[in-house]
């Protein structure tokens, strides 16, 4: 049983790592490392942050120093931008696929058949 994880029953006062007592079902304990101290777990301990990680930090934290409002009106931008670069694009398509179909309606309110033969006289000259 490792130190940290090891309990000790209120009730009965039986040491434990469960999340109740074995011996009285109780769940009310204290851990031992409350009164025994634990040993670092770790091998090799944490090495102490250099002045250029701080530096590194805080370069990459995202705008730190920047007010809420301004970072909302930048994300609103971009989503502005966005929507009408969508929207720009589905019209073009929408546009570039009515033209194709403006063109079968010209011939057919010709009186020109689109599925027979195509005569001279169907073509406007």
């Amino acid at each position: 049983m490792q130190l940290h994880a090891a309990r000790l029953c209120l009730d009965c006062q039986e040491i434990h790592d469960a999340a109740a007592c074995p011996a009285c079902l109780s769940e009310s304990f204290a851990y031992i490392s409350r009164w025994v101290p634990a040993p670092e777990r770790r091998k090799r301990p944490r090495p102490v942050p250099s002045e250029d990680a701080e530096t590194y930090r805080q370069l990459l934290a995202p705008d730190a120093g920047q007010p809420k409002s301004m970072r909302w009106l930048k994300r609103g931008a971009l989503g502005l931008t966005i929507v009408s670069v969508a929207g720009w694009l589905w019209r073009r398509s929408a546009g570039e696929a009515s033209d194709s179909t403006a063109v079968k309606t010209r011939r057919s309110d010709d009186g020109a058949s689109t599925t027979g033969s195509t005569k001279a006289a169907d073509f406007p000259k």
